[in-house]
């Protein structure tokens, strides 16, 4: 089992949406919580390998606020802008130039702060 991670560990303030859910489902939000540590306890990736993965699943899907969220937190975890930047590259020849574009484009907005 993986050891928890300071920022697994610690309560960093959420996006403003998923604290709006958690304020108003705090039973659904801490079972959800407590799935997310089981499920990064199940395997042997570090906490910044699993951050650069999720960074990735966020681009996949396309969704830029999980893209923001995901790569402010690879940042915390160590990833450098380098390594942020090659998961987008990354992401030209499973989803397109456009997807890639797209995710630069986010990842710049935290990247560029």
């Amino acid at each position: 089992m993986a050891a928890q991670s300071k920022a697994t560990r610690t309560k960093a303030p959420l996006p403003a949406f998923a604290g709006k859910v958690a304020k108003r489902y705090p039973a659904v939000w801490k079972t959800y919580s407590e799935l997310g540590l089981a499920i990064s306890a199940a395997g042997p990736l570090s906490e910044r390998e699993r951050r650069l993965v999720k960074l990735a699943l966020a681009i996949g899907s396309r969704s830029e606020g999980a893209t923001h969220s995901h790569a402010r937190q690879a940042i915390a975890e160590g990833a450098s802008a380098e390594d942020i930047r090659h998961v987008c590259l990354l992401a030209i020849t499973t989803l397109g130039f456009p997807a890639s574009a797209a995710a630069l484009s986010w990842v710049g907005d935290v990247l560029d702060k």
